[in-house]
């Protein structure tokens, strides 16, 4: 088991996925995040069966960053309840693994 986390969320448009990810870098809180277009969601909300067009976020972070990242998501996010949902990396490539540390380190590389 790792410390590494892979986190999803998703948005109502690209601007705002776009908008969340950069932050997510630039703060250091995710060493990478993807931006999948075309995602569509059903699911029910106040009473209502929604079908939704959406951008699916991917976000590798490691775990002791989660608290922060929820916090930055939640000041971006326009959705009242946005998806967040954390899971953990088991394994994974070494090389790939100490990229993800380094680049979720507060110091200059």
């Amino acid at each position: 088991m790792t410390d590494k986390i892979v986190v999803f969320s998703t948005c109502d448009s690209e601007e705002q996925a776009g908008q969340i990810a950069r932050a997510l870098v630039e703060q250091r809180l995710a060493a990478c995040v993807n931006i999948l277009p075309a995602a569509r969601s059903i699911y029910r909300w106040k009473g209502e069966i929604e079908d939704t067009a959406e951008w699916m976020l991917i976000i590798k972070s490691r775990r002791d960053l989660m608290e922060q990242l929820r916090g930055a998501i939640g000041k971006i996010h326009s959705y009242e309840v946005p998806e967040l949902l954390a899971v953990a990396v088991v394994d994974g490539s070494e090389s790939y693994l100490a990229w993800v540390d380094r680049e979720l380190s507060r110091e200059l590389n």
